[in-house]
């Protein structure tokens, strides 16, 4: 795990880590004069927490450095080679998740289309080198000429065509006189290496496709691995951060940049990507709970994405925190969902207002209150920031309770109400309950109080009153709608189960049935205009926020738990 900051400042440096001992080497022996780091998301889906850890890491090297007095970029560049599945739509919101997550890229937005020319000219350049030829094989048969980890590939038919020949069918499927699948551009490397990325990978196939940003203007499209390094080395990316799984395809990326006449050859270094337990971090699954209508959209509150978090009412204080947290290392990078809410947690300690809301509510009788003579107080939004200001706190004959704060039958130490027993109520006076009313059913449906007149701010005279609970005045309460949001799955690894034949479970059996409840609650009136994406701590309940989409300020008002105040998933799992 990487060193961090005490405290949860979204401007702490990134901790020292091995990648950072690379750059600081690279840097101390004059390799390099500067840091140039990128994001490179596909956008063809929503961003989710692993690619959270990447935004943080690849941009907070930057804020590092430059907080340093160095010289350090990063740039946003999107990897759109695979038109039919990117959108407009995604690319948007991938540039709203980083800035919501409180960075800024480098220049312009970049995209891989924006090289699609120079990168087409490379491939010409290793024709003429005779180090690519086009190929005739389908895909099926490449396969089968590729060989196995046990065995080694054999050579294409087509691999020793003459260099013109090669160049002529290149420019024809530029041109669109092949069907789509009829040939690919391959690189003519080694068939027979351990490393099957290096059988004479695929660089450019036949697809008529439209491209959100190119439109018809291209037929052929460039593989990822092709594209990738070309792209950084075009941009001066000194230090190009990528997961384990892109390891195996270092070869290839030294390869290809070895191969062509450019001016500059990044280093691609991997780092374990993150696990979550009890989530999912597959864009393609992920999306399947989208389209089976398992969840209620991408930014579900349940989601792991960065747009489900944020509708969550985690901070981007706290997911950086988190980033922080789970440490930059080569070994596998198992997180339990519980970093994540401590991290959000400790952040919105400092930063949330706090109120009163009762979420399974009991009435309250107050016997012996009387209007204009019992007396109301103001109460600090937050006890260690008397900035956040104060709000008043108003008392009526009827109040509603939590309905856990009471019990018939107490167990030993309980210090809440009970028949006989007296509480203090939050900010306000010390009441005792006097009578217990129930409906027909034994359920208790009312319970009926006095206050201590004496006690506003005031302690009994004679007695000790242990107890304290939260409350809500019926006549100026708050009606919410308050959705409790729990971890979506019951499993910690919901998509890694086996059955007993093997085969992997299907993943969306592991649902957990009990991830959203849906109250009607009562809040503060304090909240009724609160904007959207307002977090407040429930006092004694846990961190909420203001939904961005359903609530309405001074009309319907709409909940949502972030986390809770402490971590209960152990006991109640």
């Amino acid at each position: 795990m990487s060193n961090h900051s005490s405290a949860p400042d979204t401007n702490a440096p990134v901790g020292t880590n091995f990648i950072r001992t690379v750059i600081d080497s690279d840097l101390a022996s004059g390799k390099h004069q500067r840091t140039v780091t990128r994001f490179p998301p596909e956008p063809n889906g929503y961003l989710h927490v692993g690619h959270a850890k990447s935004i943080c890491l690849n941009f907070g090297i930057k804020e590092d450095y430059k907080a340093r007095g160095l010289a350090a970029e990063c740039n946003l560049r999107f990897d759109d080679t695979n038109p039919e599945k990117e959108s407009e739509e995604y690319a948007q919101s991938i540039q709203a998740d980083v800035h919501w997550l409180g960075f800024e890229w480098d220049g312009q937005v970049r995209w891989a289309s924006d090289y699609f020319e120079r990168l087409y000219q490379y491939a010409e350049e290793l024709i003429g080198k005779g180090l690519a030829f086009v190929c005739e094989l389908n895909a099926e048969q490449m396969r089968e000429y590729r060989g196995n980890f046990g065995e080694p590939g054999r050579n294409s038919p087509f691999r020793d065509r003459p260099v013109a020949e090669n160049l002529a069918l290149f420019r024809a499927m530029r041109a669109g006189e092949f069907a789509d699948g009829e040939k690919t551009l391959r690189l003519r490397i080694d068939m027979a290496s351990p490393n099957l990325n290096m059988r004479d990978p695929v660089i450019y196939r036949i697809r008529r496709a439209h491209h959100i940003r190119t439109g018809d203007q291209w037929c052929i499209y460039p593989m990822y691995d092709y594209t990738h390094c070309i792209s950084d080395a075009l941009e001066g990316i000194t230090h190009s951060l990528c997961t384990l799984e892109f390891a195996d395809h270092r070869p290839l990326y030294d390869w290809v940049l070895a191969n062509i006449s450019i001016g500059c050859h990044p280093q691609q270094i991997e780092f374990s990507r993150l696990e979550l337990l009890y989530a999912l971090t597959s864009k393609r699954k992920l999306n399947q709970l989208v389209t089976d209508g398992l969840v209620s959209g991408w930014d579900d509150p349940r989601m792991p994405t960065v747009i489900g978090m944020r509708r969550r009412g985690y901070s981007p204080a706290g997911i950086r925190l988190f980033a922080e947290r789970c440490g930059v290392s080569k070994s596998e990078n198992v997180i339990d969902y519980s970093l994540l809410e401590g991290a959000v947690r400790e952040t919105l300690e400092a930063e949330a207002p706090r109120v009163m809301a009762v979420l399974d509510p009991i009435k309250v009788t107050l016997s012996n209150y009387e209007a204009g003579v019992t007396g109301s107080r103001s109460a600090p939004f937050h006890p260690q920031h008397p900035e956040f200001g104060e709000r008043d706190v108003p008392i009526s004959g009827h109040i509603y309770i939590e309905r856990e704060d009471f019990a018939e039958v107490p167990p030993a130490g309980w210090q809440r109400l009970t028949l006989g027993a007296e509480v203090r109520l939050r900010y306000s006076y010390v009441i005792k309950c006097d009578e217990v009313i129930k409906d027909a059913a034994g359920t208790v449906v009312e319970l009926k109080c006095s206050l201590d007149p004496a006690t506003l701010g005031q302690n009994p005279v004679g007695r000790k009153v242990k107890g304290v609970i939260h409350w809500i005045s019926a006549e100026h309460a708050q009606e919410a709608e308050v959705r409790l949001y729990e971890r979506l799955f019951t499993e910690p690894r919901p998509d890694a189960v086996r059955g007993e034949d093997g085969q992997y479970v299907d993943f969306k059996q592991f649902i957990n049935p009990e991830s959203l409840r849906v109250l009607t609650a009562y809040v503060e009136p304090a909240v009724r205009d609160a904007a959207p994406e307002t977090r407040y701590q429930f006092e004694r309940l846990g961190y909420f926020v203001t939904d961005r989409h359903d609530h309405v300020p001074g009309g319907k008002v709409v909940f949502n738990r972030t986390v809770g105040l402490k971590d209960s998933w152990t006991k109640s799992a």
